[in-house]
């Protein structure tokens, strides 16, 4: 009798999972659909903070994807210094035509890496205490971002089986993938003295509030911040994007953190002469690699 239960329920699930519609063959929304399918939440907050907040984009189609449900949380870029979740739309505007749920998030600027990269984990957690309110698939989350929401994206998505990670994600909380257009994942240092050394002003202001402290941060507390630290085998796939004349993050950092890729798990898209920003072109073919990639998860 339980080997027949047993064999049921494998059953039920290679069908769910042969029922799961295909992110790729997903026909896209039109605008008007759009209108229809989507019940938005502008400026939710999960802090205290006037920046602690976030749009909900809560998509009627989103089930109808199964263990493709994915709730996508997006953070934008800036230095942690510039910018807010109204000036890089066009990132989460390829999950929105698909009818996935989105969140796109706001975090504190101005304050130094540690506070921005926290509230990411704040916001999962507001979540999942009131997701009452909302029915995300919270142990199907991927996290994504552009520069500096990439950084804080792939830091907390690499940390959340590692203890000795300061902010940790409430139990129901999964992240199950990460996609990183242009942030760091290491050489801290070295991105902190670009900004800091570079004769622009305003790239000199990002560099001194990347850390709160007087002068170059330690090569302890910089650890705590980059991906690296804690790429393991038992994290989630990864998607890279990263542009070889990226003058904000040089190539050189990717350097350790490349080979350590696991084959026919994590993607990296590497373009040559790509500038820290993908133009509509490279933008266009990561969005077909990316959703690729979330059909394998």
């Amino acid at each position: 009798m339980q080997k027949t239960s047993l064999y049921l329920l494998l059953i039920f699930s290679i069908f769910l999972s042969s029922c799961s519609k295909k992110l790729t063959s997903a026909v896209d929304l039109a605008a008007a659909e759009k209108e229809t399918v989507y019940n938005v939440l502008k400026d939710v907050s999960y802090g205290s903070d006037p920046e602690q907040t976030m749009d909900i984009y809560l998509s009627q189609k989103a089930k109808s994807f199964g263990k493709r449900n994915y709730t996508i949380v997006f953070l934008h870029g800036g230095g942690y210094y510039f910018s807010d979740k109204s000036q890089e739309e066009r990132y989460i505007e390829p999950y929105l035509k698909k009818g996935l749920n989105v969140l796109n998030l706001n975090y504190r600027l101005k304050r130094g890496i540690p506070l921005a990269t926290s509230d990411l984990t704040h916001a999962l957690n507001f979540l999942k205490a009131h997701n009452a309110g909302y029915g995300l698939n919270l142990d199907n989350v991927i996290v994504t971002g552009f520069s500096a929401g990439a950084h804080i994206a792939s830091n907390v998505g690499l940390a959340q089986n590692n203890p000795e990670y300061p902010n940790r994600l409430d139990k129901g909380i999964v992240i199950v993938g990460i996609i990183n257009f242009s942030g760091p994942v290491d050489g801290l240092d070295v991105v902190e003295r670009v900004f800091t050394e570079h004769e622009n002003e305003q790239y000199q202001a990002v560099g001194r509030a990347l850390f709160p402290a007087e002068g170059y941060e330690s090569k302890e507390n910089l650890a705590i911040y980059q991906p690296i630290t804690y790429f393991d085998p038992k994290d989630p796939p990864i998607f890279l994007w990263h542009g070889g004349l990226d003058d904000q993050i040089p190539a050189k950092t990717f350097e350790r953190f490349v080979p350590m890729l696991r084959k026919d798990m994590d993607i990296r898209i590497f373009i040559p002469d790509g500038k820290h920003s993908p133009n509509q072109k490279e933008f266009e073919n990561a969005y077909i690699e990316i959703f690729k990639f979330l059909d394998g998860l």
